[in-house]
């Protein structure tokens, strides 16, 4: 079911939109012959589609998967070893800070689900880290090498792993390089569920469509509280915030009013696309 109230931006170089269920989006990494990396162009690309995302009311999930045997290889390393060449510009080099942020440091207020449909390598682990719910194909394999490359897991990863999996794990994992199992990732909390690899993107539906029932306004509201108790220091500041910002204007929406009805006349609810 497609959203009826904006077009999605055009993405001819790296991704593949579809819609498997009301308010889901199911965004596919297609490059497949080079594992799905990113090149500068995609990542752009990922950039437009996660803002649209946000905005676009009618919907409140996205999932996002890859083509072929990789969920994905993580930057394009070919084009970052050509823009470290001596005739290249230097403020074009890849691994300079973007103008964008990736997956891997995405804030958004909506929820991202990964369906790790194979090896997630680099800034492809990175993306998942960040994600809100993983689920992950019983032979998918976790890593970051950058330290194997010369290079850094400066995507955002780091901090995050900390917050997940503790200082210790997050070292070994990092400081190594070694790849992790899906079943190993689940042990650590980074995976919500393993599945046989042809029911990956089957089960992040499943997850998504769960979700997507709820009050959209209440989904952002609620993810926005969770964010804020991961990313902040202060478990009761993170509460004063979401109370302060999303809390208060999903008060003076019109989906409390009809949640609450709902329930008072036994019925579902008919949500309206969310304005926070």
């Amino acid at each position: 079911m497609a959203p009826k109230e904006t077009q999605p931006p055009p993405t001819p170089a790296f991704l593949k939109l579809s819609y498997p269920a009301p308010r889901v989006l199911l965004i596919r990494m297609d490059r497949p012959k080079d594992l799905n990396a990113m090149s500068t162009a995609a990542q752009w690309e990922m950039d437009s589609v996660w803002r649209w995302f946000d905005l676009e009311p009618q919907l409140s999930v996205a999932i996002i998967t890859g083509t072929g045997r990789a969920f994905s290889a993580g930057a394009d390393l070919k084009e970052w070893n050509n823009s470290m060449s001596d005739d290249a510009d230097p403020k074009s080099r890849m691994g300079n800070a973007p103008a964008f942020k990736p997956l891997s440091r995405r804030l958004g207020k909506k929820p991202v689900i990964a369906a790790v449909n194979g090896l997630a390598m680099g800034a492809g682990c990175e993306f998942v880290v960040n994600c809100d719910l993983v689920v992950a194909a019983e032979d998918a394999y976790f890593a970051l090498p950058e330290v194997k490359r010369g290079i850094a897991a400066i995507g955002g990863a780091l901090p995050r792993l900390i917050r997940t999996i503790g200082l210790q794990r997050a070292s070994e994992f990092a400081l190594t390089g070694r790849n992790a199992t899906a079943q190993e990732m689940f042990q650590w909390g980074i995976v919500n569920k393993v599945v046989p690899k042809e029911r990956v993107v089957d089960e992040a539906i499943k997850y998504a469509e769960l979700i997507a029932k709820n009050s959209p306004d209440a989904i952002i509201c609620t993810r926005a509280g969770l964010r804020q108790g991961w990313e902040t220091a202060s478990v009761e500041r993170a509460v004063e915030w979401t109370l302060e910002k999303e809390f208060a204007e999903l008060q003076r929406g019109e989906n409390i009013l009809e949640g609450l009805r709902a329930f008072s006349e036994k019925r579902e609810p008919q949500w309206k696309g969310s304005k926070l």
